[in-house]
Formats: C-alpha cells, structure tokens, sequence
C-alpha cells in the first residue's frame, strides 16, 4: 500500500507543471514517509541543535522583554549562514519540502530580530549605533550570486532556472555567465522585473532566433549576432546597472598566450558594451573567430576596448568567477546552474560528497589531475617554439583546473546526445523541454535557496532603507 502510495506521490512531483503543484506534492510525500516527523525533531548528527536552539530562546526572551540593548549584543554574537553547521548541504537534501523547522524558525527569528532593531525609535541605541550594526553585519555577512556556467544551446535550461527564481523572488542581483551563461545574464541584467516576466518563455525567443540551422563557422557567428543584437539592447554594464540594479558579470579568455582572463563588469569596464563582451565569450576556440572589444568613448563614440587584444570563450579559463565575485561583492554564498557537457558527469548537486566512496572518488579525480597537469606541462616544455602543443596544453590545464560547483548546483535532468548541435539552435520542442528542465531541476533548491539567502536579502533590505533616510 505505501509502495503505491509512493509511486503516485513520486508520479506527481514528476509531472508538476508549477511550483506550487511541485511543492504540495513535495509536503505529501514526506508526510506520507514521515519525514516531516524528521523536520519537527530538533536532534541530529548534521548540526549543533543545542546550540541554535540555546539562541532562539535567547533571542525570544529578550525581545519579550524589550531589551534592545541585549538584542544587539547578542547579534554581535553572530548572526553568519552557517552557526552551528546549520548551513549544510545535508540538512536540504533529507526531506523535500525543507530543512528542520529548528533550522527554520532560527533564521525567521533573526530576521524579525533585525527588523526591531531597525525600526526601534526607544533610543536604548543611537541612529549612529544602529547604522554602524548593520553596516557591520551586512560586511560580515556577505551576499549571494547566481553564476551560469558555458552552454551552447544549453543556454535555454538556464533560462528555466531563472524563471523559478525569478517567480519564487530569489534571483539573486550578483549575476556571472560565460559564453551561453553570458548571453541569458545579459538579457536579465538589462530588462526590468516587469520586462523579464515576458521575457523567459520560449515565445519571446522563437520570434527572435535564426529558422536556419545552418552548420558552416561563417553562418553560425552571423547568427550569433543576429541574436544577441534581438536579445540584449545596446547597453554598457554601467548603464545596464543603472536601469536594472543588476550586476552583470561577463568572464572573457585571452586569444593569445601570456594574457589573463577578464571578468567584465560595471565596476571594472564599465563603458564595454555587453553585446561586445557576450559575442567574445561566445567566441569558442577553433570554431568561432576572437573577438575584439567594443566601448564607448568621453563623447559616446564606439572604439574598441584594449584594441591589441582579442578575445575568446570565458568558460575555457573562468567559467564560475567565484573567486573574482567574492573581492567585487563581498560574495560568499553561489548558487550555480551547470550544464558545461564536460562537467556534469562529474560533479553532483550538493557541494561535496562526504561518503567513504564519494572521499575516495574526490581524492582520485585530484590524482587524475595532478598526473594530468604534470603530462602537459612536460609536453609543453617539449615544444620549444610555443606553438599549438603549447596552446592546446595550456588550454586544457585551464579547463580542469576549474572548480565547476557553488554552494547549491542545479544540473539538468535533460540529457542532450548530440554534442554537435550545440553551436546551432535549438528548435520548438528542445527549446522547451531545456525550459522546463530548468524549471523543474530548480524546485528542490527553492527552499534550500529561501532559508540561506533569508538573512542576507532582509539586511540589504535595511540597508537600502537606511540609505534613503536622511
């Protein structure tokens, strides 16, 4: 009997066409496994219950008692994601509809905390007190970035991981994407909330794609540009800032050897123009010609960006800028969508695998790489004039040597078979299915997503309002 009920249970979150169907279908089941039994206990091995429940009481009492003074002290105690381990993957991955409701009520508790504090006119703390918290706590806390990995025509499942987050308010406003990454983060950074609720469905894309799959170098760079032209306004970063709030980050690889990756924002460039700058990360290697960078001048005039300089796929050097995030934004919570063909088969949804087998596993792809690294470098050295043999080593210890995962990775449940096709197009029925894959694969993470960024969204939201008080 509960064998059946399992499998219609399974059926229903399988062929839920809305988070909301998703989610009631998420509920039942653990209902109907006792999981949420699970959810209410507050013990496990996975994190210091003692400890996050010892808080929570804290801070309930004093706030009964209108102790402003207390609050604050004990905030500065620390209010980081991860008190007591409760930030761990693990506590996300046991039921379906969330984490213990300890974990839970902790984190809401912090955040209406921080809502006193920021409304209290008692004058227990002075203004300046209250700023220089908050100031402080948002520093420390840090923030959270979406970052899309390379793609091809993958891009399209990007766009259904966008969609859930968008629609679920959770997309973060620290964005990155390389080559297919580049070009769905682009168009997010430059529309509207208003503008992208009409832009995420397969209809806007159809009207604006080449019906041509055309597979010859010449016609798929045109058709690259034809697209980007319909997709992305012709915006700086800098003025796409300005109108979305939205920082988008674009990873680029140099052409030549001797160079270093960039990572194209409205801080570091702002005048490039983003059309410029996702056509060079689009630019694969051996398929697609650099590309040379495109800005605008004092006068509002196009020139090019560091004219000498070309440049190719991001993906190949920097596809997840995670490192590059953290000192432009203070980053230190990503939320990944992978679908790097290359990568998938080698990394999981949670951030690292914890068993004997998946420690075994982790030790010997770092061996692997190690041996690999030695190899090419030895190849290298070989090649005495610097030519394709160095290239092409360099370019692949550029590859490997990546980290290709976040602190919560959504990857595709779509397999794609031809890795042909994914320089073309995709048609109708591919596009949506990688939507709706996007869509569906981004579900489980909502909650996951909600309890890790709650804090970090209610500061910047303080902050902002503290910035527009006089």
């Amino acid at each position: 009997m509960l064998a059946n009920s399992n499998f219609k249970l399974k059926r229903s979150l399988k062929q839920a066409t809305s988070y909301g169907e998703w989610s009631a279908a998420a509920h039942a089941f653990d209902q109907s496994n006792g999981l949420d039994r699970w959810r209410r206990k507050d013990a496990t091995r996975q994190y210091d219950h003692v400890t996050i429940r010892i808080r929570l009481d804290r801070l309930q009492s004093l706030k009964a008692r209108h102790d402003i003074r207390g609050l604050l002290y004990t905030l500065n105690e620390g209010i980081h994601g991860n008190m007591g381990g409760m930030g761990k993957a693990g506590l996300y991955g046991h039921a379906l509809s969330g984490t213990k409701h300890l974990v839970e009520a902790y984190i809401e508790e912090i955040v209406h905390t921080l809502d006193v504090l920021a409304e209290d006119n008692s004058g227990d703390i002075s203004d300046e007190e209250k700023r220089d918290f908050f100031r402080r706590a948002s520093h420390c806390y840090g923030c959270s970035a979406f970052m899309m990995s390379g793609s091809g025509s993958l891009l399209f499942f990007h766009v259904g991981v966008i969609r859930a987050l968008a629609e679920a308010e959770l997309l973060p406003s620290i964005l990155s994407g390389s080559s297919g990454g580049a070009i769905v983060g682009s168009i997010v950074a430059t529309h509207s909330d208003k503008e992208l609720t009409q832009l995420m469905r397969p209809e806007y894309f159809l009207d604006r794609i080449p019906k041509d799959s055309n597979q010859r170098s010449e016609a798929l760079v045109a058709q690259l540009e034809e697209s980007v032209e319909q997709f992305i306004p012709d915006m700086t970063f800098q003025q796409a800032f300005a109108k979305t709030g939205r920082a988008m980050n674009v990873s680029v690889a140099p052409a030549e050897m001797h160079q270093t990756s960039r990572l194209l924002n409205a801080t570091t460039s702002p005048n490039v123009l983003m059309r410029s700058a996702v056509m060079a990360s689009s630019a694969v290697p051996g398929i697609f010609p650099p590309v040379t960078l495109l800005a605008l001048d004092k006068h509002g005039e196009r020139e090019g960006y560091l004219p000498s300089r070309k440049w190719v796929d991001g993906s190949v050097s920097d596809d997840l800028p995670a490192k590059r995030l953290a000192r432009l934004y203070g980053v230190n919570h990503y939320v990944v969508s992978q679908t790097n063909p290359h990568v998938i088969p080698f990394v999981t949804d949670g951030r690292r695998k914890q068993s004997s087998l998946g420690l075994l596993t982790e030790a010997g792809r770092r061996s692997t790489r190690e041996w690999f690294n030695a190899l090419t470098i030895i190849a290298g050295k070989a090649d005495k004039k610097g030519g394709m043999v160095t290239q092409a080593t360099s370019l692949l210890r550029s590859v490997i040597n990546q980290d290709y995962v976040g602190d919560i990775n959504i990857l595709p449940d779509y397999k794609f078979n031809n890795p042909l096709k994914l320089l073309s197009f995709p048609g109708e029925k591919q596009m949506q299915r990688l939507i709706d894959s996007g869509e569906r694969c981004t579900w489980p993470k909502l909650e996951m997503i909600r309890q890790q960024t709650r804090v970090s969204r209610k500061l910047n939201e303080i902050m902002t309002q503290l910035k527009q008080r006089p």
